[in-house]
């Protein structure tokens, strides 16, 4: 079983898609594709500027190397090319639970499997490297894309969290909670993924 403090350096990997940290060097190829709105519009954070993607890839810097988030560059590996970002957080290794969040692809790339695949590389090492018993997930109950996307790879729904946070604008959201456990991954990862290469 890999130890949780090497995480800020791995690399997951499938037949679709490769996740590796994101880098400082990162902001030229995100600053084509970070800048559209309905990417945010269901997040805490928004990214509308040159400076607020500094932000971004500045705190998922920080956050990967103090450990509290692992904050991923989702590239497709057709292209080569990063499509979006992705990240563990919430990380409870004497609990073994882990939060699978913060999670966005550009326009161009959502519907075409990409955001699954990434899903499913996150799931994988949860599972079978780090060890943990339960993944975690969360959401606005108003982003009923997300919502749709968890219910499909096989994520229970749990129930909601009312009032939980602030969003820019100054609503309160509600956010939804999902999870898959490890003795339910085997069958939803048959069930959900099919035979895919784990990489």
């Amino acid at each position: 079983m890999m130890s949780w403090e090497k995480l800020a350096n791995t690399v997951l990997s499938n037949d679709r898609v490769t996740l590796r940290r994101v880098r400082i060097g990162d902001v030229e190829e995100f600053s084509g594709i970070a800048y559209e709105p309905e990417t945010w519009e269901y997040f805490v954070t928004r990214v509308s500027s040159p400076e607020d993607l500094h932000a971004f890839v500045e705190t998922a810097i920080k956050d990967t190397l103090n450990g509290s988030r692992i904050v991923f560059a989702i590239v497709d590996n057709a292209t080569g090319r990063i499509v979006g970002s992705s990240a563990y957080g919430n990380l409870a290794e004497a609990d073994r639970r882990i939060e699978i969040g913060w999670s966005w692809v550009c326009g161009a790339a959502r519907g075409t499997g990409v955001n699954r695949a990434a899903k499913l590389a996150l799931l994988d090492h949860a599972f079978s490297e780090l060890g943990c018993e339960r993944v975690e997930f969360k959401t606005d109950v108003l982003n009923l894309r997300a919502r749709r996307g968890l219910a499909g790879i096989g994520a229970t729904e749990e129930g909601v969290l009312r009032s939980f946070n602030y969003m820019p604008g100054g609503r309160r959201r509600d956010v939804v909670y999902y999870s898959i456990l490890r003795d339910e991954w085997p069958d939803v990862r048959r069930e959900r993924f099919g035979q895919v290469d784990a990489g």
